[in-house]
């Protein structure tokens, strides 16, 4: 059983192996994030390319050896070589976070399907037992959760900001925190308007 946690890897150096669909999957994700991304690969998709050469990502153009990885806070083997994902979970350290595209127990971690909407993060796993059953329910989530939702959750980041700036009373805090988090507040839209006049009758 896995221990779920959001990891920021801003700037932190990630390494994958292969250029191919699956790894430039796993770049946008890590792109997202704000990592600093090498890929190691003698061949690379157009996209990621395009990616190398605004900038985005290094990409070294060379089969694997150990060294690529020696420096990496993260590694990911992405390629359609099992051989390839072999060598490169037998020279990781043990401190590595590393995942192995192909080969779930010889990760430390997986990547799960992922909803993203703002600030809002939905992550779904099934522990590398079935990654497309882990797509459909991030289909469902996704149509359940949409940009709205999204905007909604970075209104009550604002206002949580707001109130922990000029609310002292933790009791205070608590009951705007509860009342602007509640399904029926949401659902009355002009919700500015509605936590200043929430703040009125509160404080």
């Amino acid at each position: 059983m896995g221990y779920p946690v959001m990891l920021h890897i801003a700037n932190q150096h990630v390494v994958v192996i292969g250029g191919g669909r699956v790894a430039e999957r796993k770049i946008k994700g890590l792109l997202e994030a704000e990592a600093k991304i090498t890929v190691v690969a003698p061949s690379a998709t157009g996209g990621i390319q395009q990616l190398a050469a605004a900038g985005a990502l290094v990409w070294r153009r060379k089969t694997f050896s150990p060294d690529d990885i020696k420096e990496a806070w993260m590694v990911i083997a992405a390629t359609n070589n099992r051989e390839v994902n072999e060598a490169v979970a037998a020279a990781a350290e043990p401190y590595q976070l590393i995942n192995i595209a192909d080969d779930p127990e010889r990760s430390n971690f997986h990547v799960p399907a992922v909803v993203r909407r703002d600030r809002l993060t939905i992550a779904v796993s099934t522990g590398g037992a079935s990654p497309t059953v882990a797509q459909q329910i991030r289909r469902q989530l996704a149509e359940q959760y949409d940009e709205d939702c999204g905007r909604y959750i970075e209104f009550l980041y604002e206002c949580r900001q707001f109130i922990l700036r000029n609310v002292s009373d933790e009791r205070i805090r608590k009951k705007l925190f509860k009342a602007i988090a509640q399904e029926s507040f949401r659902k009355k839209g002009n919700w500015e308007e509605e936590f200043h006049r929430l703040l009125e009758m509160t404080l």
